[in-house]
């Protein structure tokens, strides 16, 4: 199989990831950053503008800017309307089964909006590696339902790519780690990010990654924090009389201000808080102090404690038995919670590697091992939520109990309660609570039964959860043999149809100008670094040989000839080989003038450095 790389799409962040030399590493921009903000903006001709250029526009542009639309993947309006409170931008009035959002000149469902953020991951890796891609492992949180799974696939699909495999963060997580020592014991991975909060309890043993329990909240996660001190902020500013009114472009301006006040305090005990009102010069400033900001979230921290504990007796475990604690997700830097992690589990927890990478770096390691490029490591999983059909009364009867290992299938038979029934509803539903009024519904199917007295058909029901934890549900009539089965297509989900559609209008209005742009940055970085290796041939024709000046300039014509095709790749291609070539020249450059400066510097930072007349000559 090809590369498949693997992908982080979080609620505030997003990453990809490769492995490189044995080792899982992400994939850095053309500004050298790994982290893209999960942010789209919208410019005023309905343009995508992902990542820090559209997180810029949140105060500017706050009811044109989409972000942790990741709370709003596979869910309905009614499961979100809390979610919804504290965001700038607003339901479109035909939302449906389907949430959508007005955003510019149109209307975007959540997939479609996690489809742009993928697409600039693409993109991002495909200028790196200088060749396309196309298969990709993408991670979900722990709890994330069936229906949210899905959402995340349709948006994989949506930008082109082909997920190979949906795998759980906390999980991802552990095989990052795992890459390091294989010989853990009993893991317990605590995943606070952005927008959620998973933990999961895992055995390792000699290569084999076995998730015992998981549980989670899909809705509480550093943006929640966020949202506190943000409205408190505000409150008092009504309180005192500063502000008259909160609009939704001042709680974007208080929220921002918050998030960079969050982060200050965990480094420092006390921060100064200013937030400017919208449409003056003045600024509502208080000082909050470390104590301030752990008073006003200590419940929410709190509450994923009381998940721990659900996990770890799901898992039959006690946590002294825990032998190691990792840390995932940014949330995790916060002090109140890396202490409330350790006190909970008596031990320090591993934050060895980047708590803001380390999901994508598992992601890239579980490519790996589907490639066959990792033989001595495998995955064993478990689905977060019990799966069963709606029986007479209005009862949940489960099929497949949570915390159940994945890929699995489970067969149950059934009958009927009415008498000459000739066809039975089959309503599939996913939660843990005895009725399923107070479950999430799922999909429902009909099955023709033969006309006979109640308790006398037979309707075999099977569940089948594949290796991305979606299900699968069958149906068959056992007297006539007749069987019928689904892909389960939950509520609030996309129709394959609507799928495709968006597949055909994202290649048809998004390939053609990111190709274009891949081009023109590829030409853009041709010029520089010829211009460059002009400049340094001029100043540095001493200090090369001959046969490597003529492999220079080779490299040059190869290079001003490929970049007028429409080949951003092999643009790219020729660039690295120019800059191989002229790797005597650039070296031989660094005179005892500039050494300390440059000493160890990429070719390509040396020749761009000469291309802005930023090195002095020899």
């Amino acid at each position: 199989m090809s590369k498949i790389l693997g992908i982080d799409l979080g609620t505030t962040f997003s990453l990809i990831a490769m492995m490189k030399d044995g080792k899982p590493v992400c994939i850095p921009n053309a500004e050298r950053r790994t982290l893209l903000p999960s942010v789209v903006s919208f410019d005023e001709e309905g343009r995508p503008i992902v990542g820090e250029k559209g997180k810029a526009r949140r105060v500017t542009h706050a009811a044109q800017t989409v972000y942790s639309v990741k709370r709003f993947m596979g869910r309905g309006t009614e499961e979100v309307s809390q979610a919804l409170k504290q965001v700038s931008y607003r339901t479109a009035p035909s939302s449906g089964g389907v949430i959508r959002f007005s955003v510019g000149k149109k209307e975007y469902t959540p997939p479609e909006l996690s489809a742009l953020i993928l697409r600039e991951l693409k993109v991002q890796a495909e200028m790196h590696l200088k060749e396309t891609v196309e298969q990709v492992v993408i991670t979900v949180p722990a709890y994330f339902n069936d229906s949210q799974r899905q959402a995340t696939k349709d948006a994989g699909k949506i930008a082109g790519l082909e997920v190979i495999r949906i795998i759980n963060e906390p999980t991802a997580a552990s095989l990052a780690y795992g890459m390091q020592n294989k010989n853990r014991g009993f893991i317990a991975v605590y995943d606070l990010g952005g927008g959620t909060f998973d933990i999961s309890i895992l055995k390792v043993q000699d290569g084999l990654f076995e998730v015992l329990a998981t549980a989670g909240n899909t809705t509480l996660g550093g943006d929640d924090f966020d949202y506190r001190m943000a409205e408190a902020a505000l409150q008092r500013g009504l309180d005192r009389g500063a502000l008259k009114t909160v609009t939704p472009q001042q709680r974007e301006i208080a929220r921002v201000a918050a998030e960079k006040i969050k982060c200050t305090l965990s480094a420092k005990g006390k921060a100064l808080l200013s937030i400017p009102m919208e449409g003056t010069s003045r600024r509502i400033e208080e000082e909050w102090t470390r104590q301030d900001f752990e008073l006003l979230i200590q419940d929410l921290v709190a509450s994923t404690l009381t998940l721990c504990e659900r996990s770890l007796k799901d898992a039959r475990l006690t946590r002294e038995k825990i032998d190691e604690v990792i840390l995932v997700g940014g949330s995790t830097r916060i002090p109140l919670v890396l202490e409330s992690v350790k006190h909970f589990f008596g031990k320090e927890p591993h934050c060895d590697l980047n708590p803001d990478e380390v999901v994508a770096m598992g992601a890239a390691v579980q490519g790996e091992i589907l490639s066959g490029g990792i033989q001595d490591m495998l995955l064993l999983d478990v689905i977060p939520l019990s799966l069963g059909i709606e029986t007479y009364g209005g009862v949940m009867s489960k099929i497949i109990e949570r915390n159940s290992k994945v890929p699995c299938s489970v067969k149950e038979s059934f009958t009927t309660f009415v008498d000459g029934q000739t066809s039975v509803a089959i309503r599939v539903f996913q939660g843990e609570r005895e009725l399923v009024k107070d479950n999430r519904s799922l999909a429902q199917f009909d099955i023709k039964v033969e006309p006979m007295p109640a308790g006398l058909p037979r309707i075999e029901v099977e569940f089948m959860v594949d290796a991305n934890g979606i299900l699968k549900v069958s149906a068959q009539e056992q007297h006539r043999g007749k069987e019928v089965s689904i892909q389960v297509k939950p509520s609030y989900g996309l129709t394959d149809s609507e799928v495709d559609r968006l597949v055909k209008e994202s290649y048809e209005y998004a390939e053609g100008d990111i190709r274009a742009r891949q081009l023109i940055e590829a030409r853009n970085e041709a010029e520089v670094v010829s211009r460059g290796t002009e400049k340094a041939l001029k100043e540095g024709d001493s200090l090369i040989s001959e046969e490597e000046r003529r492999s220079i300039e080779a490299s040059l014509v190869c290079l001003k000839t490929i970049v007028k095709t429409e080949d951003h790749f092999a643009i790219l291609r020729a660039i690295e080989a120019l800059e191989e070539n002229a790797r005597p020249l650039a070296l031989s450059l660094m005179n005892r003038a500039v050494a300390a400066k440059l000493q160890g510097r990429p070719v390509k930072e040396v020749l761009r450095d000469f291309a802005k007349n930023k090195i002095p000559a020899s």
